[in-house]
């Protein structure tokens, strides 16, 4: 990931069961090109060892406060340069600590005298983590400017089931990686939608189509990540919602549209990524339709346009639309993008994306067309926002 390459990041591991989880944070962070410096407590050495940390990174681990390796005050030097510090697992007797302020070891010391930001993976028993002095330290060390990730609900080492348990180290990973993406939209709230829509014919059945949702709610990501208020209104797909997005989940067309007007009000600009069918049966059935000989003729009335109907209200947000086709594929977006009087549509070819993990799409506006690399969804879904921010003015309400 470009926002990991070549940055220097400092993980802290702390004295809990979960610190296994940071040997494959740490290999994963090594994996994007980060340069990786642990600081490995007295506690955390007694579930992964400095050796396993020093082959996982090519680094040297420091362990105790005295040590010096090639840096002479490394509870100063560490953070001097580095993008984050990440500790995780942090336990609630080390953010006890740094809640208020107390350094006795090399990690606490570090994180007092860092001038980078402080991230914070809590891990602990679900009874530790509700209790109020708990509480009371996690206010406090938000307000001192820190930033947790996490705890999630589950299982928990003890057998108990929780607050508590520290994220994997996937998540983890992908949520320093969110934090150190430009915030180009900050102060911008953004409107999305996303998936199929499914337009019942009776109890069992209905049209759909076969998108998977995946390059909208790569948008709603990406957009979050770069600082933007993101609501995604998501069709029926299976998909876990981006960390600080508000979902709302519908099933048919008009359900989105009823969505889309009423989270409409105050966005600076609306997305619609979702594959909206164009039409529904005139009338859904009952009962579940029986199998007959002779086939059967199904009436169809035509969907709303939510785009085109959002696009034309005098108050309308930027708007983007999304063209998929089987060929022509110039042509048909650009007549899309004028038709429906739109600054920006993404189009690409349904062999090209649809369902799948990847993409290959084309930037149409006022200037032209704009091809971008192929790529997996997500790193369009950036290159696309970059676009975004390109063309709209900075956010002055």
């Amino acid at each position: 990931m470009a926002e990991l390459n070549d940055k220097r990041i400092v993980l802290g591991v702390s004295g809990g069961i979960a610190a296994y989880k940071a040997a494959e944070l740490a290999r994963l962070l090594v994996k994007s090109g980060a340069v990786v410096d642990v600081v490995l407590t007295a506690g955390g050495a007694h579930f992964v060892t400095a050796a396993t940390f020093q082959a996982l990174t090519g680094r040297p681990v420091w362990t105790d406060l005295w040590d010096t390796h090639d840096r002479g005050m490394a509870h100063i030097d560490l953070t001097r340069g580095a993008a984050a510090v990440l500790v995780a697992p942090a336990t609630a007797d080390f953010m006890a600590k740094v809640a208020h302020g107390a350094a006795d070891d090399l990690l606490t010391t570090l994180c007092l005298a860092r001038d980078c930001p402080l991230l914070l993976a809590p891990a602990m028993n679900r009874e530790m983590w509700d209790k109020p002095a708990t509480r009371r330290n996690v206010t406090q060390l938000a307000a001192d400017g820190a930033t947790l990730l996490g705890p999630a609900k589950g299982e928990q080492a003890c057998g108990e089931t929780g607050a508590g348990r520290m994220l994997e180290a996937q998540q983890l990973f992908d949520a320093l990686a969110t934090f150190l993406q430009p915030k180009r939209l900050a102060g911008r709230r953004v409107l999305l939608t996303a998936g199929p829509t499914f337009e019942a014919l009776d109890p069992v059945r209905g049209l759909t189509n076969s998108s998977s949702g995946r390059m909208g709610f790569a948008l709603a990501q990406a957009c979050s990540e770069a600082g933007a208020d993101v609501t995604l209104v998501a069709g029926p797909v299976a998909l876990p919602t981006p960390a600080g997005v508000l979902r709302i989940d519908v099933t048919s067309a008009l359900e989105m549209r009823d969505a889309v007007n009423s989270a409409l009000a105050g966005r600076h600009i609306f997305i619609a990524v979702a594959a909206v069918a164009d039409y529904r049966p005139a009338q859904a059935i009952e009962h579940k339709i029986k199998k007959g000989a002779a086939g059967m003729t199904l009436e169809l009335v035509a969907n709303p346009d939510i785009l085109a109907e959002v696009a034309a209200r005098p108050d309308a947000p930027f708007c983007v639309g999304f063209a998929a086709e089987s060929q022509k594929l110039p042509e048909f977006a650009e007549a899309k993008r004028r038709a429906k009087k739109l600054p920006l549509v993404v189009g690409n070819l349904v062999q090209d994306g649809l369902g799948g993990d990847s993409n290959v799409v084309t930037l149409f506006d006022d200037a032209g067309s704009h091809p971008l690399p192929p790529g997996d969804k997500l790193t369009i879904a950036r290159e696309i926002v970059n676009h975004i921010v390109s063309m709209t003015s900075p956010c002055t309400e």
